[in-house]
């Protein structure tokens, strides 16, 4: 299994899913690793992903672009006078593709986050090729989120594989979700493959 994980906006739980996925899959036999190709401010979430895959790459693999900030990367990179270069990137996760026969890669911030001048989380996901899953946090607004990053992964010429509806503790009773899950089914012709509850420690990971 590979895909490129984003989400409909920061702090959706790309990490947490994208380190569920890892160690579901590994358990059922994958050689699953995860990349955060690109990281802004503390590396906890680059650890995590790490951690997930048993520690199996390094630090610098799984997070090649790494900048001190918690901003975006166009602008974290601006402060430490770089800018950023896919060339950073591209050739480690090659490496890994060929080396894995399962890999998953997880963006910075939401789809359309600038990387630099002209050039988006969207273009490095289409740089890499992988269909991509969507983590949706379930809270009011997310219908209006999900909706334009799904039209935004088409215009791309990109597939989304289907998405994955995050119930965040912070969120308990928040009177949309029901709803959301409801309408994402009838609105759009992506499958909800996981609804993550707070606290989840595992997928159920079907092996063709």
């Amino acid at each position: 299994m590979n895909l490129f994980i984003t989400g409909i906006d920061t702090n959706a739980g790309k990490t947490f899913v994208t380190e569920l996925l890892t160690r579901s899959l590994r358990k059922a036999g994958f050689d699953t690793v995860a990349m955060k190709p690109i990281s802004c401010g503390e590396p906890e979430d680059s650890r995590r992903l790490r951690a997930a895959a048993d520690n199996e790459l390094s630090m610098d693999e799984v997070t090649p672009a790494a900048y001190a900030a918690p901003l975006a990367p166009i602008e974290a990179a601006r402060l430490e006078g770089r800018s950023f270069d896919s060339s950073e990137v591209l050739p480690i996760f090659e490496r890994l593709h060929r080396t894995h026969r399962s890999i998953l890669v997880e963006g910075v911030g939401g789809w359309l986050v600038p990387l630099a001048q002209d050039y988006s989380t969207a273009d490095l996901a289409k740089a890499i090729g992988f269909p991509v899953l969507l983590v949706v946090r379930n809270r009011l607004g997310a219908l209006n989120h999900t909706l334009l990053t799904l039209e935004s992964i088409s215009s791309h010429g990109l597939t989304c594989e289907g998405i994955v509806l995050n119930n965040h503790p912070d969120d308990v009773g928040d009177l949309a979700a029901d709803g959301n899950r409801r309408l994402l089914s009838k609105l759009t012709n992506i499958p909800i493959l996981f609804e993550i509850s707070p606290g989840q420690s595992d997928l159920k990971i079907a092996v063709a």
